[in-house]
């Protein structure tokens, strides 16, 4: 496999011509925020919080779906890239229900950490308080679409782990909204099968364990890492 360098932040960096951007900055440990990425699956490019300045070009790109290139000189950090993100996390509190002090995953919510990380201790635009209703029908787990932030990450856990794909999204612009099979309560989806793995991917509350309350969630994220990566090894057979 041809092997590739490039420049990110003034370091040099070799990596896998078949690697993205966020990958070779990751071996090489510099840090790129993302929401809507997890390591194993497809990538998705959604949140945008990843966007990198390359020289060049005056188009930002998402490190998480661009690959690298020899010679890119690449900047992940800058004034302009940190704007851009304050302002994609303000949005997203603004059009969602995110009030962190009610919230099963107060504490344990990446897009909680991510507001901290960039300095969001307020909003620039009027809320939009959508009015979502929680789907308690399943035995197990709800959904409060109040809190999701349409990542897709159970869509693509489902789909490309368990390979029932009970998720999917529906709706426009900002009608846009997670459906379990047909449209229907998620408690009636046959294709469900119960594991639980939509759940350990949720970044927010949106998907919470039933009987869980105020900072009790615990997504179980090494769970889910252990099977990314058993899948990758052919650990065992799908």
């Amino acid at each position: 496999m041809s092997e590739v360098t490039l420049i990110i932040n003034g370091q040099r960096v070799t990596a896998s011509a078949e690697e993205t951007i966020l990958q070779a900055a990751a071996k090489a440990g510099i840090s790129i925020p993302t929401l809507c990425y997890i390591e194993g699956l497809a990538a998705h490019g959604g949140c945008r919080l990843c966007l990198v300045e390359i020289k060049g070009t005056n188009r930002l790109q998402p490190a998480c779906w661009m690959k690298v290139a020899e010679g890119l000189e690449i900047q992940t950090a800058t004034s302009q890239l940190k704007e851009y993100r304050r302002m994609i996390l303000e949005l997203l509190f603004a059009e969602g229900n995110h009030v962190c002090s009610v919230c099963v995953a107060n504490q344990n919510c990446e897009l909680q950490s991510a507001a901290a990380e960039h300095g969001v201790d307020h909003i620039r635009w009027d809320y939009q308080h959508p009015l979502r209703a929680i789907d308690a029908s399943h035995p197990r787990f709800g959904l409060d679409p109040n809190r999701c932030i349409l990542c897709t990450r159970c869509v693509r856990t489902c789909d490309q782990l368990e390979g029932a794909h009970t998720w999917d999204l529906a709706g426009r612009g900002a009608e846009t909204h997670l459906i379990a099979d047909l449209n229907q309560p998620w408690g009636e989806a046959e294709s469900c099968t119960s594991c639980g793995k939509c759940f350990m991917s949720c970044p927010t509350g949106a998907i919470f364990a039933q009987g869980d309350t105020v900072a009790e969630l615990d997504h179980q994220r090494n769970k889910l890492n252990f099977i990314i990566q058993a899948r990758e090894k052919h650990e065992w057979n799908a």
